[in-house]
């Protein structure tokens, strides 16, 4: 029979098949970033953004619209990462907000819902581009409200918001000539539309699988726990686990005599036998006769030994240490709050140190690879003891995140520096002036930030074409702040000639962080050919240790 209302239940279940479909497709929704670095992170942030809300509501026994929504919201918006990210969990938010004033949600209901979603995620960004997440979202909270004028059945209703959704996405590289140029619709749109498909599918009846969600373990073994009693205690010293591929049969009375064996020699024992093979677990201080014995039955297979003894002293020392951490940290926090604190983002064992030598209090290591997430950033906010904190995002796909960290902390002042690059970041920072309040020196930062031009060497994933140049896989590129500025099959011409166009006749300082994938000794040779090229600039050379990016060089 045809439903026509959604209760909080069945809206549990298809938020949490949006979330599976979307986790399932991400990687395909990555490849559709513009540019083609080995960076795009659109799928992941997405799915990284509401598996955390999945997990709350995955958690809840039996929710009502009430519960749900709070789940829904609050862990999207802690979990949100990248700008994808944030505006997905503020359309969770703003559908939220009308959904949890029902008990069952209708046709009607669903449209002031996608409505508010919408209203909620473009009040959000500050400046909407149009051929976005935003303008699918859009599309498809138009038609919800057409449709609902209409005696319609609420499984067309579904279907056929997303067909608009779907024919909306497909006319985003017309109004995104960056789309069009590189050949792929919005990445975030797309994404939009994945969950829209697995909620809509568990709506029609689809059975999933939630246990990776909830984060259950099907394992016939059981876990084993260390306990904190003294290594003296641990009678027996190895944990040894291992299958068994039967060779001959292995009857009951055989796995009887087996179990004793295993019995005379240690305890903890699981033993669980099949036709075809036996998964052994027992703790001993002797795995070779357990092993010896094994093997009279068959070939093995998936062997592990553990030392329990020395896995109890790592796990001694490793408490002690975070209860010594655990007390440093409240002592710190019982200490006055200081003027000023800062938070960044940062790439790179060598970038870290430069920002903790200039006086960053907290690094969230991120960046292009990994954009952390609100709730990475609320517990920065946390751990920096000072009135004032100033976060460097470093990356304009974390600035959203950022923002929302910031409406999300009441005891603390949070300015955020738009910083878009790590460069920035160093420029703001190394601006700072204790003497002006927190607001000049925010505007100071932001002043000094835009005279930092920042160009980052990487490679091509993928064929294409983007700013009017061939690009194919493997190609060097050298990406400016707007656009890509070289390409080229020679890591050093390509540097050179993407500093071409960052350098004019304004320019006094090129500083220069070489990559991991860098050698100190062609970082230097490099840098000695830019001192020659610009004479009249400085030119500094630093070890960066950023992973993907060859070089990120600045000029100011």
């Amino acid at each position: 029979m045809e439903t026509n209302t959604i209760n909080a239940g069945l809206c549990a279940r298809m938020f949490l098949g949006g979330a599976k479909n979307l986790e399932a497709n991400k990687e395909w929704i990555n490849e559709l970033n513009v540019f083609p670095v080995p960076d795009g992170d659109t799928g992941t942030n997405m799915t990284l953004t509401i598996m955390s809300a999945a997990k709350e509501v995955a958690a809840l026994k039996e929710p009502d619209m009430r519960t749900l929504s709070k789940a829904i919201s609050s862990g999207s918006l802690r979990g949100a990462r990248g700008n994808s990210g944030v505006i997905l969990s503020q359309l969770f938010r703003g559908f939220t907000k009308t959904i949890r004033e029902y008990d069952t949600i209708d046709t009607m209901v669903l449209a002031g819902a996608f409505g508010k979603a919408v209203e909620t995620a473009y009040k959000a960004v500050m400046k909407p581009k149009e051929g976005t997440i935003l303008t699918v979202a859009k599309g498809m909270a138009e038609k919800a409200m057409e449709l609902a004028e209409t005696e319609i059945s609420l499984s067309d209703f579904i279907r056929e918001v997303i067909e608009e959704g779907d024919t909306v996405l497909l006319k985003t590289p017309e109004m995104l000539p960056v789309l069009k140029e590189a050949g792929v619709v919005d990445s975030g749109g797309q994404g939009l539309m994945q969950v829209m498909k697995g909620a809509y599918d568990v709506f029609l009846g689809k059975e999933l699988d939630y246990s990776t969600i909830e984060g259950t373990s099907k394992s016939s073994t059981p876990v084993r726990e260390m306990d904190t009693t003294k290594e003296a205690d641990i009678k027996f010293g190895y944990c040894t686990e291992f299958i068994i591929m039967l060779e001959k049969p292995f009857s009951g009375e055989t796995e009887q005599e087996f179990k004793s064996f295993l019995e005379s020699i240690g305890d903890s024992i699981v033993l669980v036998a099949d036709e075809d093979l036996v998964k052994v677990h027992v703790h001993t201080n002797d795995p070779g006769k357990a092993i010896s014995r094994a093997l009279t039955y068959g070939s093995l297979t998936k062997m592990k030994i553990d030392n329990m003894r020395e896995e109890h002293h790592e796990k001694l020392i490793k408490d002690a240490e975070k209860l010594a951490a655990k007390q440093a940290e409240e002592q710190k926090k019982k200490e006055p709050r200081k003027e000023a604190g800062f938070i960044s983002v940062s790439i790179g064992d060598g970038i870290g140190q430069i920002f903790k030598g200039l006086g960053v209090d907290y690094l969230i290591e991120g960046g292009q690879t990994m954009n952390p997430s609100t709730e990475d950033m609320l517990k920065a906010i946390d751990e920096v003891n000072a009135d004032n904190i100033f976060i460097l995002p470093n990356n304009k796909n974390i600035i959203l995140a950022a923002n929302q960290a910031q409406a999300l902390t009441e005891d603390k002042k949070i300015l955020v520096i738009p910083t878009k690059t790590i460069p920035q970041g160093i420029t703001a920072v190394i601006n700072y002036n204790p003497e002006l309040t927190a607001e000049e020196n925010a505007k100071q930062m932001e002043e000094e930030i835009a005279h930092v031009k920042t160009g980052q060497v990487t490679y091509a994933v993928r064929d294409t074409h983007i700013d009017e140049m061939d690009i194919h896989e493997g190609d060097y590129m050298g990406i400016g702040d707007h656009s890509i500025l070289a390409v080229g099959d020679n890591l050093e011409n390509v540097t050179k000639d993407m500093l071409a166009s960052l350098v004019d006749e304004d320019a006094e300082l090129i500083s220069i962080y070489y990559g991991s994938d860098v050698e100190e000794e062609r970082a230097n040779a490099l840098g000695g050919e830019i001192m020659e090229l610009y004479s009249g600039c400085d030119v500094e050379i630093y070890s960066g240790g950023q992973p993907i990016y060859y070089y990120v060089i600045s000029v100011e």
